[in-house]
This record gives C-alpha cells, structure tokens and sequence, in this order.
C-alpha cells in the first residue's frame, strides 16, 4: 500500500471493508502487543488480523471466541468460523450444539445460518434433541429463510429453500403421533412421503423410507455391545408375554437397543417392543415399537431405541422385549456378570443381571431372550 511499485499515490488510504475500531486494534497489536478484543469488536478485529496477515492476534480473537462459547451465540460463532475457515473454532461451536442443541436452536442466531450450515448441523449423529423439536426449529429457519429471499413463506417455499437439509430430518424417529400432529400437516412433505413414513410406523415389514432411521446418539466413542449367553439352542416361544431380565452397570452408559433372536423356521419378520424400565419406580426410560426381519440363524438381530437411554450406575433396570411371531432360538449358560473392555482405553464397564420377578416368559440370567445390550459408553 505505501512502496513497491503499486503503491498508492493518494495522500489517503480509504480501508471501506475495515471498521476503526478494529484497525486501531490491529495497530496497537503491531505496535505495542496490546490486545484489545471486546465482544462487539471480535469478530470485525478477527475479520482485520486475517486480512493483514497477523496470525498471533487472529489466535487471540479466536481464544477469546472460545472462552465466550454459550449455546445462545453458538450457532452465530459457528456461521463466522467457517466464514474466516478458523476449523478448530466450527468444531468447538459444533461440540457445544451437540451438548446443549435445545438452547442452541431456540437462540436468535439459529435462524440466521446459512443453508450449508444448518445441512453440516443437520448430518450430525450428534445432536441431543427430539426430532420433533429439530422439525419445528428447522421450520422455523425456512420461514426466516423465505423472507431473506423475498419469497412468500408458504409450504412449497419452505420446502424449495430447505433443499437437501429437508432430507436430513429424521422423521422415522419420530412417534407416529409427533409426525401426525407436526410434519405430516406442515405441507412442507409431498403426499408420497407422507404415505410411506404412515406405512412405516404403521406396518412390518417396515417399507423402504427416503428418510434416515439411525438413532442420534447425544455421545462419542464407539458402538459397544455385550452378550450375556454362551450357547444357543432352539425353542422359544411367544404368547403376548414380555421377555424380562434385570440389570445394573458399573459405569454411565447409553442403551441404544438390544440384539435379539430370531427365527427356527427361517426367514421371517417379528413385530417387538422393547423398553427399559427403572426397575425400582416402575418408569419407563425409553421404548420402541417396531419389528426386525430375520434369516434363520441362530445370530442376533438389532433392534433400535429411537433415543439412546441413560442408564447409570448402581441402579436397578429391566430390559424389556414382546414379541410377536414365530418359535426362535434362545441362548443358555447365561453369566451373571459380563465385563466390557474397551480395546482403544482399556476402560471396563461391568453388566450385572439378575432375574426379573413377575411374569417375564421363562427369561433369567440362565436362559432366554434378550441376549445382548448395545450401548455407549
């Protein structure tokens, strides 16, 4: 700007991108390693560092970013670190989202986003909210959307400036009477959909749906699981009953379902409810109705919480499953106790089962059904 030969010849510089305030933050950082960083000037003084190439005070806006991170500003932090490319800032800001995803996306910058980071929030496996609430939210944004674009905000906008972020709502979660009462009125669905997400809460074998049905685990680490039989034989049957088996952990963790058997006949499609109940009050912590088609073999066969289900230590739970179909096989020499030792830290986490009284359709510790936990630590 001032040598070289294109330097200016003007007896003034005129910086039109550039606020005062965050010019004379930069020069007296150049001039003296003073830091002066605010919240209303962060973001224009980050903006300034970047566009003069002053990596130590663009590290001190970024450290100041971070020590400020609430839920209530994540979203608009998130937007201005992918904005200025600060990766390790947009990972912070998407970690505090997954935490704390109820408050985040009531904030007032939620609505503001653009479309590509309401898509990069939205493929996450991460967040820790109903679906249902993340429709509405996400309703929310196409309306705010709409008026930016000067559009009317009817349903057919909504749905055009959703675009591929529509798809990533995971309306299979859902309970059939959120969808029904929320996503199947909105219009912002095609009838089509509407259609083959009823038939999927409705019917087994469940139909193909052009939704994602994987559960959102509000975690980190790796899917585990435990089996708690050492054989397994042939027959069990099923008259309405619940197979029933009580449980305690070691540690924290989060059920995300369990592995069941299947079938001696073959091929075929059960229909199953599965629960955890806390066992001492008698409260259910998370259920599922849906099914599970099996081959025939005496393998497990997942079947999915549409949440996951926290379940701490010393406390007494049940693992819950009702079948409805054919004859299945079922495991024996079950162990009371089953140790799960991470292969990356080493960490245990120690299953303790005991047997449920009550009418639970012959399952114990010894024999039955509801071989295996799957969960996260």
């Amino acid at each position: 700007m001032f040598n070289g030969g294109m330097a200016t010849t003007s007896t003034e510089i005129e910086l039109p991108d550039v606020e005062p305030a965050a010019f004379l933050a930069l020069l007296k950082f150049l001039y003296s390693d003073e830091v002066q960083i605010g919240p209303e000037t962060v973001m224009t003084t980050l903006y300034t560092a970047k566009k003069y190439a002053v990596p130590a005070l663009e590290a001190h806006c970024v450290e100041f970013l971070k020590k400020n991170l609430r839920a209530d500003n994540a979203f608009m932090l998130l937007t201005q670190a992918r904005l200025f490319d600060e990766p390790q800032l947009a990972s912070l800001c998407l970690e505090n989202i997954d935490k704390n995803t109820a408050d985040a996306i009531t904030a007032e910058g939620f609505t503001d986003i653009d479309l590509d980071t309401l898509v990069a929030v939205l493929e996450r496996d991460t967040l820790g909210i109903r679906e249902v609430r993340l429709f509405g939210a996400v309703v929310r944004w196409s309306e705010a959307e709409c008026q930016r674009q000067q559009l009317p905000v009817t349903p057919e906008n909504k749905r055009k400036v959703l675009g591929k972020a529509l798809a990533l709502i995971r309306f299979p979660l859902m309970t059939i009477e959120e969808f029904a009462a929320g996503p199947a009125q909105s219009g912002i669905l095609v009838d089509r959909e509407v259609v083959s997400l009823f038939l999927h809460f409705t019917v087994n074998p469940k139909p193909r749906v052009d939704f994602i049905d994987r559960p959102r685990c509000c975690l980190r680490g790796k899917e585990c699981s435990i089996n708690r039989f050492q054989q397994v034989e042939s027959r069990w049957g099923y008259s309405g009953t619940s197979d029933r088996i009580r449980f305690s952990v070691s540690k924290r963790i989060f059920v995300v379902g369990f592995g069941l058997y299947g079938s001696i006949h073959g091929p075929t499609d059960y229909q199953v409810n599965i629960q955890i109940i806390h066992t001492d009050s008698n409260t259910v912590l998370g259920q599922n109705d849906t099914g599970f088609s099996c081959d025939g073999s005496a393998s497990t066969f997942r079947v999915m919480f549409k949440e996951p289900v926290e379940v701490l230590p010393s406390v007494n739970y049940t693992a819950c499953a009702t079948l409805k179909g054919p004859d299945s096989h079922y495991g024996t020499k079950g162990l009371r106790k089953v140790t799960h030792e991470s292969p990356t830290t080493g960490a245990k986490t120690c299953f303790t089962f005991c047997y449920a009284a009550g009418n639970n359709n012959g399952t114990s510790v010894e024999d039955g059904q509801i071989p295996e936990v799957i969960f996260y630590t």
